[in-house]
């Protein structure tokens, strides 16, 4: 007599699945954690060596660099422990607490640091002058220690609560446990973290209408060029007068346009370059923007997650799409060092510099001073 359904006829195809599974996930995970270490540590290294690059926006990378090789070398190796031991946390829970605070601890911050940034980079376009005589080294230690007191603010209070910090089988990790808001309160920690990315693209927004707006091109007026003996000047003359007089051929007083420019001796081999300044804070700015986008995307479909388990009570998430998107903020770690080089040129030209089959076709580039 045939047997209908034999319940172990399909233990084989399911212990196949699991472990082919588990074998994607750690092989992904250990990518991640390996790109995350290697390029954040190459990044770093590039920002503290060159003298070139201590500047505010790259003070603040550093610090977002640390803060993703500590998560990727503290948090990422129990979860691959978990996902080897079948899905069980295998320590104590003072220990689950611990991985949990500091999982939460790095994500407020990275939210925190780019909302600071954003504000530093709109400093830089529309205040340039105020930005530059503010945003000085120990400011931003400040700004830096401040974000860190409200991240350390954010994720503490969690600690003493009893079951909010948890080992989640189904994400294989210690985070939050998102339960139904009448049973749990995570509500309030997911609306803060929506504010902060909201209000950090609002904030760029306000950015690309100020350039948007500086970028209307004023109607040309006709207006004939000053002579002041034969070195003709005004917005009818060429750039050749002004060219003569910086370079020591001008006589009389000082021609009204280059009023305010500071004369450079040419042995400091510098020039004024304004315009190329405003290019590089825009790069800059584009840089962090897509920072700030990557962190949106990759961490999106989590809070989905989260906030459906909020606010809809006994919902069972799909396990392939909470799998793939708790691995989406594994990765955003070790996507911060690719978004910078490849939209900040002159990160690129000081990595170029710093290996050996570059450094005879390396191009310097030219120290310029700000008025």
């Amino acid at each position: 007599m045939a047997n209908t359904s034999d319940p172990g006829g399909s233990n084989p195809s399911l212990q196949n699945y699991a472990i082919t599974a588990s074998a994607v996930k750690l092989a992904s995970l250990g990518l991640i954690t390996c790109i995350s270490l290697l390029g954040n540590t190459v990044l770093s290294v590039l920002v503290l060596k060159d003298s070139s690059l201590h500047k505010a926006p790259y003070y603040f990378l550093l610090d977002l660099c640390v803060a993703d090789i500590i998560r990727s070398a503290v948090c990422f190796p129990f979860v691959m422990i978990s996902i080897n031991s079948g899905s069980v946390w295998s320590y104590s829970i003072i220990s689950c607490k611990i991985i949990a605070f500091v999982a939460v601890l790095f994500c407020f911050h990275i939210a925190f640091l780019l909302f600071c940034v954003s504000v530093t980079r709109y400093m830089a376009i529309a205040h340039h002058r105020f930005y530059s005589k503010s945003m000085t080294l120990w400011t931003c230690v400040a700004v830096i220690c401040m974000v860190w007191t409200l991240s350390v603010a954010m994720a503490f209070p969690p600690v003493f609560d009893v079951g909010t910090y948890k080992f989640i089988r189904e994400e294989e990790q210690c985070i939050f446990e998102h339960r139904y808001v009448k049973a749990n309160d995570t509500l309030g920690f997911m609306l803060m973290l929506a504010v902060i990315v909201a209000t950090t693209h609002v904030v760029y927004v306000k950015m690309l209408c100020f350039v948007y707006d500086h970028r209307k091109m004023k109607p040309a007026q006709l207006v004939p060029a000053i002579s002041q003996n034969w070195t003709f000047h005004g917005p009818g003359a060429t750039g050749q007068a002004a060219a003569n007089w910086i370079a020591g051929f001008g006589r009389g007083p000082t021609p009204p346009t280059l009023v305010g420019i500071r004369q450079v001796s040419h042995n400091a081999n510098r020039r004024l370059l304004v315009l190329d300044e405003f290019k590089m804070e825009k790069r800059i700015g584009k840089m962090y923007y897509m920072i700030t986008l990557a962190f949106l995307l990759f961490w999106a479909p989590y809070i989905v997650s989260c906030y459906i388990r909020v606010f809809v009570k006994g919902n069972a998430l799909p396990q392939v799409y909470l799998t793939a998107a708790v691995w989406l903020t594994f990765a955003q770690a070790g996507a911060n060092p690719i978004i910078c080089f490849i939209f900040n040129k002159e990160l690129r030209m000081r990595f170029r510099a710093c290996l050996p089959c570059c450094l005879t076709t390396q191009t310097p580039m030219e120290p310029y001073c700000v008025i």
